[in-house]
């Protein structure tokens, strides 16, 4: 058992952090200043400094890292384990930056593994160049989502077409202007089995019937960074027969192939985010003096650093597992363990946010410090790819299976 990363890896580790320390971090006032400037204009543009953050990624040659084979950066998942918690440490700058963001990467991936030489023609290619975003259109307000097979949006043949009408909701990244295609799930034959009811279709942006009704916050915040969770309807929205991913009623076994991935990757982000609310903390104990000490020789805090020493070194060596377990025995043979992450990872990081938090005092509830608005974005993880209560339920009957 080795736990040293190859020299590859090493070496783009090595890459990622000088990027981050020359280019992503310097970059971050500014960012910051364009997305609050977004704020008051009431658009959802991203931060324009974030196309000169693309053309330097590129450059580098940082690019496209959670995708194998030729048309990404041919790495394994452990491999782009450490570079994904690196990006982390800048979530809202540093994924888009080298084009490893979501609901990106799970599209391309989609599009990657099912969709037919012109559909990757037409959007996957301007995807992996970072030209255009797009967003993933499951979840519906009036069913619980939780069970995809609730879904609702009808997606009907009609001649050389399909016809749509539905309602969505929490659509990340569908304010961004940018989000130009739209991959929706819904049914096309209700009385099929309940596991073959649904399918994926391609809708653009611009498409008749297709409107954003409103923008989603979360906690007060609405993630203009990246383009927001939107409400979106679709009124006799009719695209070309050719837009539908893969088969009739392949859907709901698509977005199974398209979370496994997804939900590592938001788990090994999240390990950067961890890494870098510690060093908030730890920075903000030494340097904050109460009742005449340094707050750093309160026991309860360094109860708390330690512990979250701790809880991070666990939630790592599990999603490393888990990373090798998907190259070795496909996401198939990790299933419970990508179910494990799931759970631990949100609840794990949220914990530590907590702490960090209350060391800043009522400055990490604030706009002055990055804490509350990344423990908003932890606290949907726990909701978003499944709750965590369905992921456990599942994980339960696996385990109770053995000693049936």
């Amino acid at each position: 058992m080795d736990f040293a990363y190859d020299a590859k890896t090493q070496d783009l580790i090595g890459q990622m952090e000088a990027f981050m320390d020359e280019v992503i971090y310097p970059a971050e006032p500014t960012a910051h200043e364009q997305i609050q400037a977004a704020i008051k204009d009431d658009t959802w543009s991203p931060p324009a400094i974030l196309k000169d953050l693309q053309a330097e990624a590129k450059k580098r040659g940082l690019w496209n890292f959670f995708l194998p084979g030729d048309q990404g950066a041919g790495l394994t998942n452990l491999q782009y384990a450490p570079l994904a918690e690196i990006t982390g440490r800048s979530i809202q700058l540093a994924p888009a930056a080298v084009n490893c963001a979501a609901p990106d990467t799970g599209n391309m991936e989609v599009l990657h593994m099912f969709g037919t030489p012109e559909q990757k023609k037409q959007w996957l290619e301007p995807l992996l160049a970072g030209e255009i975003r797009s967003s993933f259109a499951m979840t519906e307000p009036k069913v619980a989502s939780s069970d995809a097979t609730n879904i609702e949006t009808a997606i009907v043949k009609d001649g050389d077409d399909y016809v749509i009408n539905g309602r969505k909701w929490w659509i990340t990244g569908a304010m961004n202007p940018d989000a130009k295609i739209f991959i929706v799930m819904g049914k096309t034959d209700p009385s099929a089995d309940r596991h073959r009811q649904q399918s994926m279709i391609l809708v653009e942006r611009d498409t008749p019937g297709f409107d954003i009704e409103r923008g989603m916050h979360v906690f007060g915040y609405n993630d203009r960074d990246h383009g927001g969770h939107a409400e979106i309807s679709f009124t006799d929205v009719r695209v070309p027969a050719s837009n539908l991913i893969g088969a009739e009623g392949e859907g709901f076994a698509i977005a199974q192939a398209r979370l496994g991935p997804g939900r590592i990757h938001h788990c090994m982000r999240s390990l950067g985010i961890a890494e870098r609310a510690v060093e908030m903390m730890s920075k903000r104990a030494l340097d904050r003096v109460a009742f005449g000490k340094p707050i750093a020789d309160q026991g309860v805090v360094r109860d708390w650093i330690a512990e979250s020493r701790v809880r991070i070194e666990q939630l790592r060596l599990l999603v490393l597992k888990t990373a090798w377990l998907m190259d070795t025995a496909g996401n198939r043979g990790a299933h419970t363990e990508i179910q494990a992450i799931k759970i631990a990872t949100p609840q794990t990081v949220e914990w530590i946010l907590d702490k960090a938090i209350q060391v800043h005092g009522a400055g990490g509830l604030s706009q002055d410090f990055p804490l509350a608005e990344w423990f908003a974005g932890i606290r949907t993880l726990r909701f978003a790819d499944g709750p965590d209560e369905v992921h456990k339920n599942s994980l339960a009957r696996a385990e109770l299976k053995k000693h049936a």
